[in-house]
């Protein structure tokens, strides 16, 4: 059986690079729902329906685990997802997030002051907030929506100059509040970690999901040994998106290196 990640879009393959690289004899299969990103400004119902239907396709596809990579369906969706839908239809398989293993990357870290940015949707859930207020007691935590990100990096304009406009824009909030960590909510964003640490200053630890997430999910299977058997090792990768353009693929192999078939799918 396989591991799959699932995401809103192409952001979600920073998870599988970091996966790659920590744990690459797996099998996985991705799936980004290009057609219809961003879910940062959908209601969390929709997100929810879109969820069921991604984790469908996943699981019929034989994943035994699936990491959702998208944060606001992480936010809004995945305690759902864990304490109904998998309860009724899929007893035997696992769901697992990307918000607990960034949260609990600063529970060992001496900074007080926490700032994350993500979209919307997963800054309006206070999903964050209220991780953070089980695993960080002591620790002050400020939020900012950036809406605008995501659509600018899925169009491949890291290089733009008015990224650093917006950007500053963002921010401005959250050096006012000075922070001395900065969470990065979103798996778009840490395609733009350079710009964002440029702006916020070499002082603020920036917390990156994919790599937490990678650690985690080792530590998981360490944890997990029964899960951990019945996953097929022999370092496959397949990808689906459900938009196909020369654009994607090319983003894609740019995300993993090499070149990455991308298989178009409907959701």
């Amino acid at each position: 059986m396989k591991i799959g990640v699932f995401d809103s879009g192409l952001g979600g393959l920073t998870i599988l690079r970091e996966l790659l690289k920590c744990l690459p004899e797996y099998d996985y299969i991705y799936l980004g729902d290009n057609a219809r990103v961003p879910y940062g400004g959908r209601s969390p119902e929709i997100v929810y329906e879109f969820t069921k239907k991604a984790i469908d396709f996943l699981f019929k596809k034989n994943c035994q685990l699936i990491i959702l990579a998208c944060n606001t369906a992480t936010a809004t969706s995945l305690r759902k997802i864990q304490q109904e839908y998998l309860v009724k239809n899929y007893p035997n398989r696992r769901v697992l997030g990307v918000i607990k293993p960034a949260i609990e990357a600063l529970q060992q870290l001496k900074f007080h002051r926490v700032g994350i940015i993500g979209t919307y949707t997963t800054v309006q859930s206070k999903a964050f907030v209220k991780e953070a207020k089980k695993e960080l007691v002591k620790k002050q935590v400020f939020q900012k929506a950036c809406p605008l990100l995501v659509p600018i990096i899925e169009e491949g304009e890291i290089g733009w100059k008015g990224l650093d406009l917006i950007l500053k824009k963002y921010l401005r909030f959250l050096k006012e509040k000075k922070i001395d960590s900065l969470i990065l909510a979103c798996t778009h964003y840490g395609l733009i970690k350079k710009n964002i640490q440029k702006i916020v200053g070499s002082r603020v630890k920036i917390i990156c999901e994919a790599e937490e997430t990678a650690v985690k999910l080792k530590k998981y299977f360490y944890k997990h040994p029964e899960i951990e058997k019945k996953l097929s090792k022999e370092f496959r990768r397949d990808l689906y998106i459900t938009d196909l353009n020369k654009r994607y693929q090319k983003m894609a192999d740019w995300f993993l290196g090499g070149r990455n078939k991308l298989n178009l799918v409907a959701l």
